[in-house]
């Protein structure tokens, strides 16, 4: 496996499982970067304190400065809670030691599911390119299937921890995972990427149309909802995707962006409509804006 990192620090995500074992074994054998290694315990299982120790013992052993947070999150917390709450700890780490980036350990087979998903909730060309957009975050190993990745592992007779709640169907990921992305046969891999990676391209193009239009249409907080509401409906979903990713926001179905839209365009004024825990838009008059603020 071929990695090529830019010269500098950075802040390497190791959760202990077998991708960020992997990632961290090809990276610290390169000598021009500076490594911080990075944990966070979300608290979501009872041995997860076990994971923290194998990758503090990993770290140790090559000597390099270890981070470690902790979340408490509890279980049945969704994917989305446990993320935000990841690269806030993540985050933090990187302004403490001034780091370049953030680097995980994000696969080729993470990209496929994450496309997958964003498809069935109905996020649009946006979503599907999600796992690859942010210029803060390197995925060195997105290149590398799952299968080539646990094979690196065995062959290099390295550890690792495995992570039960993967096996766990409930859940939409492991559910794509096993059901979908498993059964795909190379040449299904290969297509579904290369278009991928059209959508990809284009997308960018649409990205910067969309930065162009909005201060037209939102100045500061204040959305102007006449200038929307003369806005095609489709555009218009563009559009509040766009906003919501800029709040941070990803956990969304097609569902909520077009109850968003229809709001915008025709609820009474003071009226306030929930979108997750801690966002809502507020409707005024003329006007509207995204709240930061849990509803009550």
């Amino acid at each position: 496996m071929d990695m090529k990192i830019p010269k500098g620090r950075y802040i390497l995500a190791v959760s202990g499982g077998v991708d960020s074992m992997v990632l961290f074994d090809l990276l610290s054998n390169l000598p021009e970067i500076s490594l911080v290694v990075a944990h966070f315990n979300h608290g979501i299982r009872p041995d997860s304190g076990e994971d923290e120790k194998l990758v503090a013992g990993a770290a140790a052993v090559l000597g390099l400065p270890f981070e470690a947070g902790r979340g408490e999150l509890g279980a049945g917390t969704s994917e989305e809670t446990a993320r935000r709450a990841r690269y806030e700890f993540l985050n933090m780490v990187r302004a403490k030691y001034g780091a370049g980036a953030l680097i995980t350990a994000h696969h080729q087979d993470d990209l496929i599911e994450t496309a997958i998903i964003n498809l069935l909730r109905g996020t649009g060309r946006r979503g599907i390119a999600a796992i690859s957009s942010n210029k803060n975050v390197l995925r060195p190993l997105l290149p590398y299937s799952k299968k080539e990745i646990s094979s690196y592992a065995k062959k290099s007779k390295l550890q690792w921890r495995d992570d039960p709640t993967n096996d766990n169907q409930d859940y939409l990921r492991n559910y794509v995972r096993h059901k979908l992305v498993s059964k795909m046969s190379v040449e299904q891999r290969r297509e579904f990427l290369d278009n991928l990676k059209n959508i990809t391209e284009r997308g960018a193009e649409i990205d910067d149309e969309l930065a162009r239009l909005s201060p037209l249409l939102r100045r500061s907080r204040l959305i102007d909802r006449s200038k929307f509401s003369a806005l095609p409906a489709e555009l218009g979903n563009e559009v509040l995707i766009h906003w919501l990713r800029q709040n941070d926001l990803r956990d969304f179905d097609k569902r909520t962006i077009d109850r968003l839209n229809v709001a915008l365009r025709t609820a009474k004024s003071n009226s306030r409509h929930h979108i997750k825990k801690n966002l809502s838009l507020q409707i005024g008059q003329k006007t509207a804006r995204f709240e930061p603020r849990p509803l009550r």
